[in-house]
């Protein structure tokens, strides 16, 4: 029988604090935000990672982008839960509306950039089999990324030199009207 995992209260959300299966509301956990840059509800939380599948919530105003334009050695999808969003993949931009869909298996360039006139809401998942390794994808110079302003000067696999002139997202409580009532 798998046990329930122990949440634990931080100051800025709960998280899991141990193994096992949990049931946390987006308002009651942590979030990672700075002004500028999207605001992403984080289930795993400070030193809890899950093992196949990484989650998160993305509330995205227009013009901020969810990464910057990348690549990773596992799939990863996102569905676009309200508002509007430029989708960049391989190069192309795509207009997203709520319920669309994306697949980008393994090596698909992309990034989504908020749009229209609102905040966008996209819950993002992605595989894990690949993304703890030195080979787990990298950051892509292009063209169309670049007119979002979510393209790195020249190709890197480093996340640090890819974000290094953004300020860093910083833990903080859910705000209201980041999520629909």
């Amino acid at each position: 029988m798998v046990p329930e995992a122990s949440l634990e209260q931080t100051e800025h959300g709960l998280r899991a604090e141990t193994d096992g299966w949990f049931v946390l509301n987006a308002r009651d956990a942590i979030w990672r935000h700075v002004e500028g840059r999207t605001a992403i509800c984080d289930f795993e939380g400070d030193g809890f990672e899950f093992a196949q599948l990484g989650i998160n919530v993305n509330v995205m105003q227009p013009g901020e982008f969810m990464a910057m334009y990348h690549w990773e050695a596992d799939q990863e999808d996102f569905l676009v839960l309200g508002g509007e969003a430029v989708l960049i993949v391989e190069g192309e931009e795509r207009a997203l509306r709520a319920w669309d869909f994306v697949h980008c298996p393994a090596d698909t360039k992309h990034t989504i950039v908020g749009a229209g006139g609102g905040p966008c809401l996209v819950i993002a998942v992605g595989a894990r089999d690949r993304t703890r390794l030195p080979e787990w994808g990298g950051y892509t110079a292009d063209e169309a990324a670049k007119r979002h302003g979510a393209s790195v000067p020249e190709d890197t696999t480093k996340p640090d030199v890819a974000y290094e002139p953004f300020t860093r997202r910083r833990p903080t409580a859910y705000r209201p009207g980041w999520l629909p009532e």
